[in-house]
């Protein structure tokens, strides 16, 4: 198919010839039409060839009756040449003579030529064999040559005396080619008229057959068209080619991710509202009360709460936030050399205040600072969110007096990075601990207020990391067993080593 060429302007008419720039887009291409045209020109394209051979075969076709016509004139005339000595002779007589010059279409010449070339009869300018040997004696053989600016079929032969030792006489004779070219032309007529019938014929079919072939994906466009907007059903595949179910199996795939994607969404959404909506309502009956209260102590007490209420709802939001950048943009954010060691000890250092206030001993147990080749590839900024969900969560369900540790291990072979965070509190029931990776999602039992948001960003940053998380008790003697977290990031890629020059 013939593809045009447009030329896309800028939307702006900048007066700056370096700002205006055009892109050169391609027209859609048909698919039928390319089929037809892939189907159709190699047949265009062999008919003209088809003529050619059917013209070069009916030539020689023709060529073959008048070619044995010849032969057996020339075996008719060949005992007619008489050996005398050295002598030859030739007698035809004119009845004969006449009867060879009567073809309507074509003249008929001939020729004897004596042992020394000399004519007897005939034709005195008729061209001789090439060479002028006799390789085979009384056998006709044949030539294509030209006679008086005609060309013409000859038909030879050597012929000789009973005696091998006497003279030889070549005996000619020579046809023009109308009649051959006759034949040859019906032939061709023949063969090429019904091909112009056959061919539209043919190119009509090709078109049909094309029709009836893409009217299942006509059909399949039909179906799609005439869904509604919130159906997001799988498409029937029993109905489509062979060749077209992968793609409706991959349109199926893409719309199985679409409603799941959409159903976490909603989800999500409602979650948040529900989430949102306790604070919200705290903050609304506190500001009324206050709005009521006279008594300065009682003020004060209602204006703490509506700052308790307004802190907690700040926290799930930035929490709701995170969350929604874990999943939606982790995978886009720029991923550079990250120590995560540095990382943790950071994250440790801002929640130290905290921990003091809620009268907790934090610690950290690992190195300061990563060798380079321990340095994994990610996002400084989701792994601090990883570490600080960690620890907030550890320092939010640990009583006071408790004690949350932080650490790193390091394998020296592997490289493997591997996060600890364990705590004292109540722990989690290992029922439960699949269920605390989910949003909004509680554990029964706990007095402690949080939007059950911090183990779900944990996950999703774990899940962009491609690290893995596990959870266990961290004394199995001690009542409360409390929690031990422990997140595996997979090895670095191993770096190119560099050459080593004295």
């Amino acid at each position: 198919m013939a593809l045009g060429i447009a030329l896309k302007k800028s939307p702006t008419d900048l007066p700056n010839a370096d700002l205006a720039f055009g892109l050169f887009q391609r027209e859609q291409r048909s698919l039928f039409g390319e089929i037809l045209d892939w189907m159709l020109t190699p047949l265009l394209l062999l008919w003209p060839l088809s003529l050619a051979l059917t013209w070069w075969v009916a030539q020689g076709i023709a060529a073959k009756p008048y070619d044995r016509a010849l032969e057996y004139n020339l075996r008719v005339m060949a005992p007619l040449v008489k050996f005398d000595q050295r002598t030859v002779t030739f007698t035809l007589t004119r009845e004969a003579q006449d009867l060879m010059r009567t073809d309507d279409s074509d003249l008929i010449y001939y020729q004897v030529l004596g042992p020394q070339g000399t004519a007897i009869a005939g034709e005195s300018d008729f061209p001789i064999p090439a060479g002028n040997v006799a390789p085979n004696i009384g056998m006709p053989q044949l030539r294509d040559d030209v006679i008086r600016g005609q060309t013409v079929r000859v038909a030879y032969m050597w012929v000789q005396a009973t005696d091998s030792a006497g003279p030889l006489a070549l005996l000619q004779v020579a046809e023009t080619l109308e009649k051959r070219s006759t034949l040859a032309t019906e032939i061709i007529k023949g063969v090429m008229v019904p091909q112009f019938i056959i061919l539209p014929l043919a190119v009509l079919l090709v078109w049909l057959a094309l029709v009836r072939g893409i009217r299942p994906l006509n059909r399949l466009e039909q179906r799609i068209r005439a869904r509604k907007p919130n159906d997001l059903s799988p498409l029937d595949d029993s109905y489509v080619p062979q060749e077209v179910a992968p793609l409706v199996q991959s349109t199926n795939d893409l719309l199985e991710r679409l409603t799941l994607s959409l159903t976490t969404q909603r989800r999500f959404l409602a979650d948040a509202a529900h989430q949102l909506k306790t604070p919200l309502a705290g903050l609304r009956m506190q500001a009324d009360l206050a709005q009521r209260e006279r008594d300065p102590q009682d003020l004060l007490l209602a204006l703490t709460q509506i700052a308790r209420s307004s802190v907690r709802a700040t926290h799930t939001v930035n929490q709701l936030l995170a969350l929604a950048k874990a999943e939606s943009t982790g995978r886009t954010l720029p991923t550079l050399k990250v120590d995560l060691a540095k990382v943790t000890v950071e994250v440790m250092q801002d929640c130290v205040p905290r921990a003091i206030e809620k009268g907790i001993d934090i610690g950290y147990e690992g190195p300061d600072s990563l060798p380079p080749e321990c340095l994994m590839e990610g996002n400084a900024t989701l792994l601090r969110e990883l570490v600080r969900n960690l620890t907030d969560n550890a320092i939010n369900y640990t009583p006071s007096g408790g004690m949350v540790t932080i650490r790193l291990l390091v394998d020296p072979f592997s490289h493997v990075l591997v996060l600890q965070v364990e705590d004292n509190g109540p722990g989690i029931p290992a029922d439960e601990r699949s269920l605390v990776l989910q949003p909004f999602y509680r554990s029964l039992g706990t007095n402690v207020d949080g939007s059950g948001l911090g183990l779900a960003i944990v996950q999703e940053i774990a899940q962009q990391m491609q690290a893995v998380i596990e959870m266990s008790d961290a004394s199995a003697n001690r009542k409360p067993p409390g929690l031990l977290v422990t997140v595996r990031f997979p090895a670095p890629a191993p770096q190119t080593e560099l050459a080593h020059h004295p």
